[in-house]
């Protein structure tokens, strides 16, 4: 037995070196172990390469890992597909705020100079975040890691965007897009909408014949200076006469008319609306229908221009308040209402985001269509199922998808423009020369990038080479992997970025290769503080999880997560639960020290016959758990399949199994081997003390043999008679427990019991006997058909037992039962009382009722059975 105490952190270091130096991660891996026509792939979601590891990345990880390892064990050739996203908006701010710091922005050192250091970087924090998860004890191909713009993924970008631009599925145009006045145009999912204390604005529109004015109220009162038209309800009795007459622009010389639409709401307000058609998306509409002129009266940085007025080259935002007190000077203001409403934000920067009529780049949302029409028909399975309806409620107000961005950062679009015949092209050849059509060299590139999330859409087949030609062939992807991982098995995702990012590859998966990227979508929630609250730092509550690696161990943290994820519900994270873990793992490690102590080294199940009783009765709940854990993992019931490892090995094998053995030394062999199996069941969940045990007991050291992790899982399922059998021994050994604390000997070795059962050969009582003597602490247990007379006695479910009391003085046992009915007596008569007086139930809150009549209710528990104690010690 190896004299090493078990330290987390220096083990888990050297065992991970030791298993990504043997490429037990790489799909050949588990070569020896392999089964023909069995591939199994999933895809890590590339975390941003300026990220760091939070608790919801560990979750994903985890989840990820565990289905993995299950797989390599169990004869798949496996790739879990790593890699990093450059995660273009987020990435140019980090750099943009280091230029600042030194005084400079990106437009002073210029496109090529700011994206040298953006790569700069890149090399510098990439590696960061996969740093971070080898300390979780991920496996995923290190050696075919990727990053969203390595030079084979900007081929596949290339690839799509030219097939699709081809297609007319990707246009370019004028179109109102949300616009962040800091990280320009983005799509609808990149907005979050927050409620905001805000005000309306009551304002007065004079006519232009002079004849009165109409109210109108905005929340917005900046973009006034926009204003084409005032509209009124078709409907609405009250401004009949208006329809068709002017009204003069406070503060500025410019009319314009009074239309009437019907999608005014004549209950809300006054029921006159201003039109806005180049600042507010349902005004553009409006603006659409009646042909209506579109004023935009900021520039892309939210600065204000000459239809402003005396307002021009103010920030948008800045200029409101100052805009108010000089409308209110004027006498325009009519009042001035406190007002909740829904604000959109970047989801990057948090600044305020505005509707914005821009010449952008969209996919059309007709791409969608098929794997819309697949996913329903059931190609792609969501777990838990419900997900399908949140799919499709999104996909069924698709609109569509704005893609380029205006930053620098990114795949730059691959569309030229000829600046003497304004020609335009798209094309994957990096550098033309020539506009193809009339020859001119006077062509540039269209200066905007891709949205992050295209090249993330391409994800699950640009990484298996599609669109690569011979790049990086052999190294990073093989010739056969589009055949042997496409679609891939599973996702395992959390569900925010559903419409970000899974819906996305859903429809280039479809639209590219025919098929949907993935068979199995399973879609985690979050991880919350122990009271069910969201972790932020504001309220102090994060659990961070490399702290928790480097506290407990990455063992316990996998354990307690994986424990943990309930299908679609959100996971309480607490101290208290990584605790009870590592008691778990304590009491691992207590029964490999107890095997050792007994035997030298323990075989594998696969060479060994189990020959004794306990041996096969513990063989036979291994293999019960076997079956439900790997129904369990099938079905990505992670939470289930962890709570059958950790019952069957505390409860099971360490509570009882062990302690039987003390009873039959001859089995100890057998549950080492036992023991050995069950590791591999536990590896995908605790891969470090698995792999630690199971060399312990074997007499090996990873050092010099094979990983426990290219063992074959087990798979043995079948269950033996010796279960029955032994369920009467622990009942018996139960039974005599409690009997024996009915007469205060409950820890004391008794002389004498009896056990009643029917149905049992002699056979079966003489194996049983030395089991129940040895842990009842009985020096003598005989089996009856009889009730014993003069003894306390305990009916459990499949027996009864019997102490004899001849040789016991009962006396001070009775006089303690007998002060325990008096006590009880009191109790019971005062809560009646109170309960049965009118007064007091009429006036005693309810709660103090219920606590009443439960307390009422406990006692006359407890003195049912202390009398029926006192009736088997006096009979």
């Amino acid at each position: 037995m190896s004299d090493n105490k078990y330290n987390p952190q220096e083990t888990e270091n050297k065992y991970y070196k030791i298993w990504e130096e043997r490429k037990y991660f790489e799909t050949d891996g588990n070569k020896a172990i392999q089964e023909e026509n069995k591939n199994f792939s999933i895809m890590m979601p590339p975390p941003n390469v300026t990220g760091r590891l939070h608790i919801g990345h560990a979750l994903t990880f985890t989840l990820q890992d565990i289905i993995t390892r299950y797989k390599r064990m169990d004869g798949y050739k496996t790739l879990w597909q790593p890699g990093t996203d450059h995660a273009g908006i987020a990435t140019q701010n980090v750099v943009e705020k280091q230029l600042l710091e030194q005084g400079l922005t990106k437009e002073e050192i210029g496109r090529e100079a700011f994206l040298e250091k953006v790569w700069a970087w890149k090399e510098e924090s990439a590696g960061i975040m996969t740093e971070q998860l080898r300390k979780m004890g991920v496996s995923p191909a290190w050696e075919r890691e990727r990053f969203t713009m390595d030079e084979g993924l900007q081929k596949s970008v290339k690839e799509a965007f030219v097939h699709l631009y081809n297609e007319g599925l990707i246009v370019r145009g004028n179109y109102m897009v949300n616009w962040c006045t800091h990280d320009g145009a983005l799509s609808d999912i990149e907005v979050e909408h927050e409620e905001e204390d805000g005000k309306f604005y009551h304002m007065l529109y004079h006519f232009a014949d002079g004849s009165g004015s109409v109210e109108v109220a905005t929340t917005r009162p900046e973009t006034y200076f926009g204003d084409t038209a005032v509209m009124v309800h078709p409907d609405d009795e009250r401004y009949k006469d208006i329809i068709g007459k002017e009204v003069v622009l406070p503060l500025l010389d410019r009319k314009i008319k009074i239309i009437a639409d019907a999608y005014v709401d004549m209950e809300f307000g006054t029921g006159v609306v201003k039109v806005t058609p180049a600042h507010d998306q349902n005004d553009y509409e409006v603006g659409k229908r009646h042909d209506l002129e579109f004023i935009t009266v900021f520039d892309e940085k939210g600065i204000l221009n000459d239809y402003a007025g005396e307002f021009k080259g103010m920030e948008r935002l800045e200029a409101r308040e100052p805009i108010v007190k000089r409308l209110q000077e004027e006498g325009y203001i009519v009042k001035i209402e406190d007002h909740k409403h829904q604000v959109g934000h970047c989801y990057r920067c948090k600044n305020v985001v505005e509707p914005y009529i821009s010449k952008q780049w969209f996919v059309r949302k007709e791409v969608a269509d098929k794997s819309i029409e697949k996913t329903n028909a059931g190609e792609a399975k969501f777990f838990p199922p419900h997900w399908i309806n949140s799919y499709n409620s999104w996909m069924g107000e698709l609109r569509d998808w704005c893609i380029s961005r205006q930053l620098w950062w990114g795949h730059q679009i691959p569309v030229f423009y000829c600046g003497d015949c304004d020609h335009e092209w798209a094309t994957e050849n990096e550098h033309p020369t020539e506009c193809p059509k009339c020859a001119s060299k006077n062509i540039s590139q269209d200066p905007d990038v891709l949205d992050t999330w295209f090249s993330s859409a391409l994800w699950p087949f640009s990484t298996l080479g599609w669109g690569q030609g011979d790049t990086e062939m052999d190294k990073l992807f093989q010739s056969q992997d589009m055949k042997d991982f496409y679609p891939n098995s599973l996702l395992i995702t959390g569900f925010d970025i559903l419409f970000f990012w899974v819906a996305r590859m859903m429809m280039m998966g479809e639209h590219f290769i025919g098929e949907l990227p993935f068979n199995h979508i399973y879609l985690h929630a979050l991880v919350r503080d122990e009271h069910g609250q969201k972790m932020s730092k504001s309220k102090g509550n994060v659990i961070d999880p490399l702290d928790m690696v480097n506290k407990y161990s990455a063992d316990i943290l996998r354990f307690t997560l994986a424990i943990s994820a309930a299908q679609g519900r959100d996971i309480r994270m607490s101290v208290d639960k990584l605790e009870q873990n590592r008691n778990f793992t304590n009491k691992l490690y207590n029964a490999s020290k107890y095997l050792q102590m007994n035997g030298d080294t323990f075989p594998d199940m696969e060479s060994f016959c189990v020959e004794t009783d306990l041996g096969r009765y513990m063989m036979s709940r291994l293999n019960f758990a076997t079956k439900e854990v790997r129904t369990y993992l099938d079905e990505y019931k992670f939470n289930d399949a962890a709570l059958t490892m950790y019952r069957f090995l505390w409860n099971e094998f360490c509570d009882w199994g062990i302690e039987l053995s003390k009873a039959d030394k001859a089995s100890i062999i057998e549950l080492g081997a036992i023991f050995k199996e069950a590791m591999k069941l536990l590896h995908p969940f605790m891969p470090f003390i698995t792999e630690h045990l199971y060399h312990e007991l074997s007499g090996t050291s990873l050092e010099n043999a094979d990983s426990i992790m290219i063992k074959k899982f087990p798979h043995k399922t079948k269950q033996r008679k010796e279960e029955k059998t032994f369920a009467i021994i622990m009942d018996a050994i139960v039974s005599i427990r409690r009997a024996k604390v009915l007469v205060d000997l409950a820890n004391q070795k008794i002389q004498k019991a009896y056990v009643k059962i029917d149905g049992l050969s002699e056979k079966e009582k003489a194996m049983m006997l030395s089991f129940i003597a040895k842990l009842a602490k009985v020096e003598d247990v005989e089996f009856t058909d009889t009730k014993i007379e003069n003894a306390v006695s305990d009916i459990a479910d499949s027996c009864e037992t019997f102490i004899p009391t001849d040789s016991i003085d009962l006396t001070p046992i009775i006089n303690k039962l007998t002060k325990q009915d008096e006590k009880l007596q009191k109790e019971i008569g005062k809560l009646s009382g109170m309960l049965n007086n009118e007064r007091f139930v009429a006036n005693a809150p309810a709660d103090v009722l219920a606590k009443n009549r439960e307390a009422l209710k406990e006692a006359e528990a407890k003195r049912e059975k202390v009398l029926a104690q006192l009736d088997s010690l006096k009979a």
